[in-house]
C-alpha cells in the first residue's frame, strides 16, 4: 500500500488578479494541469481546491461527515447567524428533518399562488419602465416570495428594508472601510434584524401559521425542546438569504442566454404555448412538464451556477487522491470548474441546453458532476422552491415581455460568497401583444 503524499507536496498554484470573474474556468484549466487537488492562498488564507465529481461525491456524501459546513460558512455565522446551511452532524439533521415537510414538491402549490402574485405585480409596470435591470428586480421578486412564503412576511416598506439589510450585511465585507468600520456596521444592521425579527417570531409563538417559520416555532427537538429565539433568528435569516440570493443570480442569467439564443428560446415558447390558451399564470403540474425550459435552467445552473466553490473545513485528517489534508484545513469544492470539464459536457463553454435531454443526459453518465444545488443527503434543501419559482417566473416574463439586450454593457459573473453579474443585466423590455390566441 503506497504511503500518502504530504500536505506540502499538494500542487500549489498562485490565484490570477481576475480570480473572481474568471473562477470556473481557471480552475478547470488547473484540473486539466495538475488532477481533482490543488491548493493556494485565498485571501490571505491556504485553501485545498477539490475538483470534479469524485471529488463531489467525496465531499458531499462518501467522507462527507469529515467536513465542516460551519467552519465553511464562517462568515454566514458572523452576518446571519448559525442556521440550517451552517449547521453540522446531528444537529444540522435533526432540524433538516424539521423544514423537509415544508420543501417538498407536493408543497409547492401552497406556494405557487405567492410566486405567482408577486411576480405579477413586481413586472407590471416592466414594459411602461423600458429598460430594466433584470437583476436587481429579480431580487426583488424573489426577496418577496422567500419572506412571504417562507416566514409570512407580506411585501411593503417592513420586507424593504429587511432586503436592504440583508443586502448590506452581504455586501459588508466589500463596502467596510476598515474592520472597526466593519464591526460597527454589523452591529448596527443585525442589532436592527433582531429588532424586526424577534417581534415576529414572538407572534408566530402566539398565534402559529403554516408557513417555515410556523412550523419551526411549533417544532420541538429530540427532548422535546422549543427552539431559541437566537436559533429561530438564525434559521429565519437563513432562509431569507438562501431562499432569493441563489435564484436571484440564476433566473437572471437563464434569461440572458435566452436572450442571446432566440433559435432556442423560440421552443420555450412554443413548449409554453402547447401548456396554456392564453397568458394564464402558470400550475404546478404545467411547470413539471416544462422539460425544454427546464433543460435551459439547468444550462444557466451549469454555466453560471450560485455559488463556485462549496467552501468547506475539515474536522478531521483526510486522504484525497493521494495526499493528506489534515484537520483544521480549509477546502473548497469546485462547483464552477466541475461544470466545465470536456470529458464530461461536451465543449463545455457552449449553451447547449440539449445535452440535458434524452439520449444525451451528459449530467447522469457520471454521478455529481451537475451540482449547482449541492448533492448527496445535504442537497439544497430549497432545491424544489427555487426551480419552481425561477420557471414560474420565466414562464411568466416570456409570454408577457420581449427582452433585448441593452448594448455596450460589461456582463461578467463575479462570484464572492455567491455569483452575481458584476454590473447587473440591463435590458430593453417592450410588451407583448396576446401571443397565444
Amino acid at each position: 500500500m503506497s504511503q500518502s503524499r504530504s500536505f506540502d507536496d499538494i500542487p500549489f498554484v498562485e490565484l490570477p488578479p481576475d480570480y473572481q470573474t474568471d473562477l470556473g474556468p481557471f480552475l478547470a484549466r488547473t484540473y486539466d494541469r495538475y488532477g481533482p487537488i490543488f491548493r493556494s492562498i485565498f485571501f490571505g488564507d491556504p485553501v485545498v481546491y477539490m475538483v470534479g465529481p469524485e471529488a463531489n461525491r467525496f465531499v458531499l456524501t462518501s467522507q462527507r461527515q469529515a467536513f465542516s459546513h460551519r467552519q465553511g460558512w464562517w462568515q454566514v455565522v458572523e452576518l446571519f447567524g448559525d442556521g440550517l446551511l451552517t449547521m453540522d452532524g446531528a444537529e444540522h439533521d435533526q432540524h433538516r428533518r424539521m423544514m423537509n415537510p415544508a420543501f417538498t414538491i407536493s408543497y409547492m402549490d401552497h406556494y405557487l399562488p405567492i410566486m405567482n402574485r408577486i411576480i405579477r405585480q413586481r413586472t407590471a409596470d416592466w414594459a411602461e419602465r423600458g429598460v430594466v435591470d433584470v437583476y436587481d428586480e429579480a431580487r426583488k421578486i424573489t426577496f418577496d416570495v422567500a419572506a412571504e412564503a417562507l416566514t409570512g412576511l407580506r411585501a411593503g416598506p417592513e420586507v424593504d428594508e429587511f432586503r436592504n439589510i440583508f443586502v448590506q450585511l452581504l455586501n459588508l465585507g466589500m463596502e467596510a472601510a476598515d474592520e472597526d468600520d466593519y464591526q460597527r456596521r454589523l452591529v448596527q444592521l443585525k442589532g436592527r434584524l433582531y429588532e424586526l425579527l424577534l417581534p415576529k417570531i414572538q407572534e408566530r409563538r402566539q398565534h402559529p401559521t403554516n408557513d417555515v417559520l410556523g412550523m419551526l416555532v411549533q417544532a420541538r427537538d429530540d427532548a422535546g425542546q422549543a427552539l431559541s429565539d437566537e436559533q429561530l433568528f438564525a434559521h429565519t435569516n437563513i432562509l431569507l438569504v438562501a431562499g432569493h440570493e441563489t435564484s436571484t443570480s440564476l433566473v437572471s442569467w437563464l434569461l440572458y442566454l435566452l436572450t442571446l439564443h432566440p433559435d432556442y428560446l423560440q421552443r420555450v415558447l412554443a413548449e409554453q404555448a402547447a401548456l396554456f390558451d392564453d397568458l394564464a399564470e402558470p400550475t404546478l403540474e404545467a411547470i413539471k412538464r416544462m422539460k425544454v425550459l427546464e433543460n435551459a435552467l439547468s444550462e444557466a445552473e451549469r454555466l453560471y451556477p450560485p455559488v463556485g466553490n462549496g467552501p468547506r473545513g475539515t474536522f478531521e485528517d483526510i486522504e484525497f487522491h493521494g495526499y493528506h489534508v489534515p484537520a483544521g484545513t480549509r477546502v473548497f469544492y469546485s462547483i464552477a470548474a466541475s461544470h466545465l470539464i470536456p470529458s464530461i459536457f461536451a465543449n463545455p463553454t457552449a449553451f447547449d441546453p440539449d445535452r440535458f435531454a434524452p439520449p444525451r443526459e451528459e449530467h447522469k453518465k457520471v454521478p455529481y458532476s451537475l451540482v449547482g444545488f449541492g448533492g448527496g443527503p445535504r442537497i439544497c434543501i430549497g432545491t424544489n422552491f427555487a426551480k419552481v419559482e425561477i420557471k414560474a417566473m420565466a414562464s411568466q416574463l416570456l409570454r408577457h415581455y420581449q427582452f433585448e439586450l441593452v448594448p455596450d454593457q460589461k456582463i461578467v459573473q463575479l462570484y464572492r460568497g455567491t455569483g452575481m453579474p458584476i454590473q447587473g443585466i440591463k435590458m430593453f423590455v417592450s410588451e407583448k401583444q396576446r401571443v397565444f390566441a
